[in-house]
């Protein structure tokens, strides 16, 4: 059940409404721009490292909105320190659990590691607070879906924190499309040069004599199991290792896959196939082994979708990661660097050419010497495009108000997308399948075909304990 923060913000809109008479127009109050108290929201971060840092700083629109509580399982971290120093009138939790129980919360930004997302949203939203969650939305599929229809149950403004749907580019992008400037298309690449954290590597050992002072590593670890304190996974390398993360493909999908999964409405994927490398040979003809619980060095992901609305063909999408990118394009000069990271959409007429964040978009057309039209080169430090910002005045506005139906990736979207981007790390994980332990034989190194409305895999039913996870005790998601 909603918590008594509904309570509040209905309370405090409806007084406003019934005292309109009695109000001193604000202008007069404070000026243009002033935001009187009761227009403020409260709200909270949880997760301070990294982008976290960031997130509570926007969404609090540098001090616009009432910043009430800080949480991070690590007090003495950089993070930590930095948002403390920006909301200083802040209470610092530990435990976000407590957090959610005790402050009168409208609204949370959940900047932790993949595998927590899940948990501290559901928490936030069954006491009605509204979320804006890191990308990608959850660890693994089955949570994706149950956030988006707990969001939609309870009435709840989401977000994630994909900024660059919200990159004005995007619009152009999907109104080249929606104009047929290339025509039907048929084929997608995206890819990013990420990992640049370790990955294909074995887990350091734990040692808890190494965990620093003022970490609560056993509320780190959450759903997962708890073998101590290990070194280097807090922070950053936890992105590499299938317990805690979804590799690179988790990490920048949510980000290059976003542009052409919106503009060419890819919602039905019913197919999805994966390469991958392995660690290098440790001498002539005599592999590495394969190291199960970390994210591959590289990837090669093949999806198909279904025709849409949008587009009157099936597409099929590549995702490449650790380096490897499409071959250069004969339409795309080759002075034009193709980038580290990006997307490419081939039509019948021409192709579309992005950076990810949708940054940089060009169109270029069958027989034209060059880009016909470009778009204004973003700046990624604007505000990161005013994703969360738009949020919290969706949250003011209200659930299925004209801003949160504007919003550029709330749960409705952010949901099906991280489906898809996670998918892909099924058909990875797939592929260290044997027959038997003994064998040489890797069954789940095909095509998988998927049933996105069952949420099953159709070819292979071993793969389908990848589309969820084991919950540690106490940490179940029912």
């Amino acid at each position: 059940m909603p918590s008594s923060n509904n309570s509040r913000r209905k309370f405090i809109k409806n007084s406003a409404l019934a005292s309109s008479l009695f109000i001193v127009p604000r202008h007069v109050l404070g000026g243009t721009g002033f935001t009187a108290p009761s227009d403020r929201l409260n709200i909270a971060g949880i997760g301070l490292h990294g982008k976290g840092n960031s997130d509570i700083l926007h969404a609090s629109v540098f001090g616009r909105e009432n910043v009430v509580a800080l949480c991070d399982v690590h007090q003495n971290a950089y993070g930590a320190k930095v948002a403390a120093e920006n909301s200083p009138n802040a209470k610092f939790y530990t435990d976000f659990r407590e957090m959610l129980e005790k402050e009168d919360l409208d609204a949370v930004t959940i900047s932790t590691p993949d595998h927590t997302h899940a948990n501290i949203s559901k928490i936030a939203m069954e006491k009605g607070i509204h979320v804006y969650v890191q990308k990608p939305l959850t660890h693994n599929i089955k949570e994706a879906r149950m956030l988006t229809e707990l969001a939609r149950k309870n009435k709840i403004v989401t977000q994630m924190g994909n900024q660059g749907s919200s990159n004005p580019e995007q619009y152009m992008i999907q109104k080249w499309i929606k104009d047929g400037r290339i025509g039907k298309v048929s084929r997608v690449y995206t890819w990013t040069n990420r990992p640049v954290w370790p990955q294909g590597v074995s887990m350091k050992k734990p040692d808890p004599s190494q965990k620093p002072e003022g970490m609560n590593w056993d509320l780190w670890i959450g759903p997962t199991k708890n073998n101590g304190y290990t070194p280097g996974l807090h922070a950053f390398d936890w992105r590499g290792f299938w317990e805690y993360g979804t590799g690179a493909l988790g990490d920048m999908g949510c980000h290059i896959m976003d542009a052409p999964i919106k503009s060419l409405g890819l919602f039905e994927p019913f197919s999805v196939e994966a390469s991958i490398a392995n660690p290098p040979y440790v001498s002539a003809f005599t592999p590495s082994p394969i190291i199960e619980e970390a994210c591959p060095p590289s990837s090669y992901v093949t999806y198909k979708f279904r025709s849409s609305e949008i587009n009157n063909s099936e597409v099929e999408m590549t995702w490449m990661d650790g380096g490897i990118k499409p071959s250069h394009p004969e339409l795309i000069t080759d002075k034009d660097y193709l980038g580290d990271s990006g997307c490419l959409m081939i039509g019948e007429n021409g192709l579309i050419w992005c950076e990810d964040y949708g940054v940089n978009a060009r169109l270029y057309i069958n027989g034209q010497n060059g880009a016909v039209e470009k778009g204004k080169i973003s700046e990624i430090n604007s505000v990161e495009f005013g994703h969360q910002s738009h949020w919290i005045d969706a949250i003011k506005d209200g659930y299925g108000s004209e801003k949160h139906k504007m919003l550029t990736s709330n749960f409705d979207f952010a949901g099906p997308l991280t489906e898809i981007v996670l998918l892909g790390n099924v058909a990875i994980r797939s592929g260290y399948l044997k027959r038997s332990k003994r064998s040489s034989v890797f069954i789940g190194k095909k095509q998988l075909m998927y049933d996105s409305k069952k949420m099953i895999i159709t070819n292979l039913e071993q793969a389908n304990q990848f589309l969820t996870r084991n919950y540690r005790e106490g940490w179940e998601l029912g």
